[in-house]
């Protein structure tokens, strides 16, 4: 059960198709560098994409997603 005032983001890996994840903004990092890992890379901005959208800078975490082909949004 989640702790109240955790949000909860939805991950789709644009690379692969159904491929979602919810995890708490903690959990971003961990799970896109696994995708990214998985294609022998990894970036630097998954770091940035979990900082700003735990901060809820949107505009930039929705740049950095489309960099690091996925989409982020808070899960409903």
């Amino acid at each position: 059960m989640k702790s109240p005032g955790v949000r909860t983001y939805q991950l789709t890996d644009r690379l692969h198709t159904g491929r979602i994840a919810r995890v708490s903004a903690d959990g971003i990092v961990a799970t896109v560098s696994a995708w990214l890992a998985e294609l022998d890379t990894s970036s630097p901005l998954v770091s940035d994409l979990a900082r700003t959208v735990g901060a809820g800078d949107w505009t930039a975490a929705h740049a950095i997603a489309e960099i690091l082909s996925v989409d982020v949004t808070v899960a409903a």
